[in-house]
């Protein structure tokens, strides 16, 4: 038999792999979506307003990857300028999503870096009075040295010891309610961007700035992946449903008793096929049902090129052979028996 030599190393995706396929595709562009509505939402405070920009970030995410769907189904039809259009169309929808996507993840680190600056603050403030408290505490030594001088050590150097010791409790203090303020835990991503900073010698917001516009585009090309994916998977399953080669099935049961001969025809099917010109080849595989009428499906089962199966078609439609629907489908009439070649003997 002859086989498509596609078919013959690859069979449709399983329901597992589909429904992977799907679930990875959905959480992408939601998540692609969550992060536009993020930007577009902070636009206005008005609802209606935030409800049309709302909206309008949706319409322009599920346009996207329509577009891009639209980019893969013109290009398996060598329909180069309409995709070419599509791809236009995608780019201008993808500046956009990324736009919002870096502003929406911008948003969301920059309130996990809030609450690390709070407690950083918190921290300061302690920090700045242990450091009043040990500038007066040197003062205080200035003076205790000025009385030892003048010698008025019982009431000068007295005073001031008593005073420093006070300083220095309440410096205690101070510091025993800075170490046991509550720990904020930093964020996988802070640490991420202040490793990043210190890799690169370059300031935490420029970091920051360039993770942010990484994770976004990352994230419109992991969800345009699987969307193309998708797309010539079904593209894929329809071929393959269009194409499926003969087999044993496919006889009926009186036929099946010629199962035992069934190699040696398909050698002698094989010979037979490749001396035939290309017309009569197509001719016995449209009759045999073998393939539909459409000239595609008649290119890739007998791997000819699109000028051949043209001119086949031509003089298949000038013989009367088939004919055009008004969808401009072809419709396969038959030939006489007259002219139709006879079936090998199988016995």
């Amino acid at each position: 038999m002859l086989y498509n030599q596609d078919l013959a190393v690859r069979f449709p995706k399983g329901k597992f792999a589909m429904w992977s396929v799907y679930s990875f595709t959905g959480a992408s562009i939601l998540a692609s979506i969550v992060f536009s509505l993020l930007l577009f939402l902070s636009i206005d405070d008005d609802p209606l307003m935030r409800l049309l920009f709302g909206g309008l970030a949706v319409i322009f995410e599920l346009g996207k990857f329509f577009a891009w769907y639209e980019v893969g189904e013109r290009h398996a039809r060598r329909n180069y300028p309409g995709m070419l259009s599509a791809l236009g169309f995608y780019l201008v929808l993808a500046a956009i999503s990324i736009g919002g996507s870096v502003g929406g993840i911008n948003s969301a680190t920059n309130k996990a870096q809030e609450h690390v600056n709070v407690q950083q603050s918190k921290v300061n403030v302690y920090n700045m009075q242990i450091q009043a408290i040990d500038k007066q505490i040197a003062l205080n030594d200035v003076a205790a040295e000025k009385y030892i001088e003048m010698e008025r050590i019982a009431s000068g150097v007295a005073r001031i010891q008593k005073e420093n010791n006070t300083l220095r409790q309440e410096q205690q203090a101070l510091a025993i309610e800075r170490d046991n303020l509550p720990v904020v835990g930093q964020g996988s991503v802070i640490g991420l961007i202040d490793s990043l900073a210190t890799f690169l010698n370059i300031k935490a917001s420029s970091a920051q700035l360039g993770l942010v516009i990484f994770l976004s585009i990352l994230l419109d090309f992991f969800a345009a992946f699987f969307v193309g994916l998708i797309g010539e998977e079904n593209r894929f399953r329809h071929q393959f449903r269009n194409m499926e080669p003969l087999t044993i099935e496919g006889f009926s049961p009186a036929e099946s008793a010629t199962a035992g001969l069934l190699s040696h025809f398909d050698d002698t099917e094989i010979v037979a096929e490749v001396e035939k010109t290309p017309y009569e080849q197509a001719i016995h595989a449209l009759s045999s049902n073998r393939v539909n009428c459409s000239k595609r499906a008649v290119s890739k089962h007998l791997n000819f090129s699109s000028d051949e199966v043209d001119d086949i078609f031509k003089k298949l439609f000038d013989e009367g052979i088939v004919s055009k629907k008004a969808n401009n489908h072809y419709q396969w009439h038959g030939v006489k028996e007259t002219e139709a070649e006879p079936e090998a003997d199988l016995v």
